[in-house]
């Protein structure tokens, strides 16, 4: 299989993950992930699907010594290029497997800043996504109280990685975020 497409994506996601958060945070890395593709000149259908699902495997192996190392044997196990594989498995620092494209820089880069945006329109008054601001999401991020499962080091080192400024990468997934923002319920 060489790129799956958003069909098949979606029905392996769905096959693995029934929770309706965790079906709403690929929702936001694929978005985020498609815009960066556009915004980079890259493949977004590529981008989108590794995007969707990049924790397809955590509901049923949520332990760290198995995910997303059992989401890649299947991903093997049907077919999946290897270096979309790599890439699911790079979002991971505990898998210790390096973040060398830019596809797999983007991945780790969006992943917990999603979560973040999430938890930031959660507790606006009017829990929509269209009321988060970069500033709102600066402020939270230095509140260690809030969102205490976000990895903020994680967050800094994506922006980083990408070579973006913090606040423009903030401010682009949550441009990302709010395009799919029916879909995610905020």
């Amino acid at each position: 299989m060489n790129t799956p497409n958003r069909d098949e994506a979606w029905a392996l996601l769905t096959e693995y993950t029934k929770n309706d958060n965790l079906l709403k945070h690929a929702l936001a890395v694929e978005a985020a992930m498609r815009h960066y593709a556009r915004s980079f000149g890259e493949d977004e259908e590529l981008w989108g699907a590794v995007g969707l699902i990049h924790d397809f495997d955590y509901e049923r192996y949520p332990a760290m010594e198995d995910h997303p190392f059992k989401g890649a044997e299947i991903l093997r196990e049907q077919g999946y290029d290897e270096s979309f594989v790599k890439a699911v498995l790079s979002h991971a620092r505990h898998t210790n497997v390096p973040r060398e494209t830019q596809l797999e820089k983007t991945l780790f880069a969006v992943d917990e800043l999603c979560g973040m945006i999430t938890a930031v329109a959660l507790v606006r008054p009017s829990k929509k996504l269209a009321d988060v601001k970069i500033k709102s999401v600066k402020k939270k991020l230095k509140d260690k109280a809030f969102a205490r499962a976000v990895n903020r080091e994680d967050i800094v080192e994506g922006a980083d990685g990408l070579g973006i400024d913090l606040s423009t990468h903030i401010g682009n997934v949550i441009t990302a975020m709010q395009g799919v923002s029916d879909d995610l319920g905020l």
